[in-house]
């Protein structure tokens, strides 16, 4: 049975469990929520001069309001990305044009997980602003693989999944704008789910941009502990509009409508070893009696062009409106290349940005018609393993840096413009060893649909191509 190169499992508290078995042992007495937590710092700390996966170490008894000790996840330990405030500590985004200012209170987001108990020890390193794929930045260097250190761990939210990955913790905060839940899950073994838009609290001035493509989320090693998570939260903020999701604890008995995309978009290539972890997953979803079959790409040839636009509009946003978004400390002048070059072509695109943003905003109406043909579709996250340190880093040409983005993240940015659902989950190793993660998409507010069949596969897929067992999906129990 494989496991990561780097791990921090040892024989404390926290064991091998996910969060489902940390909260049955919390409630049997076997361990404290002290344990736990100390557990957590003790492994982050030991593991983190070999990962760059931490901004800031943060003491559970200093958060103001602190975790609930009544909540249904109480005692579990997390970490928070460091693009969402949390009370008494500095948010930088991984960014050297931010100063380090405390923030003066917690997000919604934030807010919401601590009433949920969970507990944060460490905040987590992403690139500048979430705008690439791997979180490298300038300011906090680069966060490594914990299954192969010269590798990336993703982005945007690479910080957590490092420490998740790694087993410092069972479920770390992440939030998704173009697929930085869904990527580093991909690239380092875990299950992320990118929920339908508005389906966990946000903040307000998210909800305003032109294109509302952003959601929060969270990065865990097992199906049980995200469909865990969603009920929890789903049972302090039911969104108007949007299907309950309730507990998913076992696959559905429907069998399903699956439609197979393994061609990206654009005539993108797309590595051999990850179509055939789809093909396979495919396989196995027929094997459980759901009828599959191949589509083709679900999207026009505009809408990657269009996609680059809206995220040249954010950067030029983050770019000339950094003051009035972060207070007049922020300084433009220190944001990275990659960012300036991103907002440089934004000018230059201008005339496009209208037109783009028409077709982007009427895409979600567009995609939704695939699913009266099929139930879900599958498809790759990422069209070749995770690249090797530097590849996305901060020094490398920004023209450079935007194709091979481009040529490695075709798959995710479709979901993010629909507001639809989709999951990652980590079904193949490439030849390297490194984590293949295969996506799961549904329509609009059918999270339970994706919960149920992912449930299903990760229990069909112990065992399988050496991929590590249902109760540890890195394989931290060896």
């Amino acid at each position: 049975m494989r496991r990561p190169l780097l791990h921090a499992v040892t024989d404390d508290a926290l064991g091998t469990d996910d969060a489902v078995g940390l909260l049955e042992r919390l409630r049997s007495r076997q361990v404290s929520a002290a344990e736990l937590q100390s557990a957590a710092q003790t492994r982050a700390r030991a593991i983190d001069d070999r990962l760059a996966a931490v901004v800031d170490w943060v003491e559970p008894q200093s958060l103001r309001p602190p975790p609930s000790p009544d909540g249904p996840l109480a005692g579990v330990p997390t970490v928070v990305k460091n693009n969402e405030p949390l009370a008494g500590y500095p948010t930088v985004e991984g960014s050297a044009a931010l100063p380090r200012t405390a923030a003066h209170e917690h997000s919604p987001f934030v807010a919401q997980l601590l009433e949920l108990g969970l507990t944060p020890v460490a905040t987590t390193t992403l690139p500048e602003f979430g705008l690439t794929a791997s979180t490298e930045s300038s300011r906090f260097g680069a966060t490594r693989n914990p299954w192969h250190p010269a590798s990336s761990a993703g982005g945007s939210s690479g910080g957590s999944a490092a420490l998740v990955a790694a087993g410092a913790v069972p479920i770390a905060h992440a939030n998704d704008g173009g697929g930085s839940i869904r990527i580093p899950a991909a690239c380092c073994g875990l299950v992320g789910l990118k929920p339908s838009r508005g389906r966990l609290v946000e903040r307000p001035e998210l909800a305003r941009l032109p294109v509302p493509i952003t959601t929060q989320g969270v990065l865990t090693r097992t199906v049980r502990d995200t469909a865990l998570y969603f009920a929890e939260a789903e049972r302090r903020y039911q969104p108007h509009g949007l299907p309950p999701i309730g507990h998913v604890r076992h696959p559905a008995p429907q069998r399903l409508r699956v439609g197979l995309v393994v061609d990206a978009p654009h005539g993108i290539p797309v590595s051999g070893e990850v179509v055939g972890a789809t093909t396979a997953a495919a396989s196995a979803l027929s094997s459980l009696g759901h009828h599959v079959e191949p589509v083709a790409v679900p999207v026009d040839e505009r809408f990657g062009p269009d996609f680059l636009v809206y995220w040249q509009l954010l950067a030029l946003g983050l770019q000339r409106g950094g003051r009035w978004l972060y207070g007049p400390g922020f300084d433009p002048s220190r944001t990275e290349a990659f960012t300036q070059y991103l907002a440089k072509r934004c000018l230059l695109d201008l005339p496009r940005v209208p037109g783009a943003l028409r077709r982007l905003r009427r895409l979600a109406r567009a995609h939704e018609r695939i699913f009266d043909s099929y139930d879900l579709l599958l498809s790759p996250v990422l069209a070749h393993a995770p690249p090797p340190i530097g590849q996305l880093g901060p020094d490398v040409d920004p023209r450079t840096h935007l194709v091979r983005l481009l040529r490695w993240t075709a798959f995710t940015p479709l979901q993010n413009v629909s507001g639809s659902p989709a999951l990652s989950l980590p079904l193949g190793l490439s030849r390297a060893g490194l984590p293949l993660g295969v996506q799961l998409a549904a329509p609009f507010g059918h999270e339970r649909r994706l919960l149920e069949v992912a449930h299903e596969l990760e229990h069909g897929f112990v065992g399988h191509a050496g991929m590590p067992s249902r109760t540890s999906a890195v394989g931290l129990d060896g």
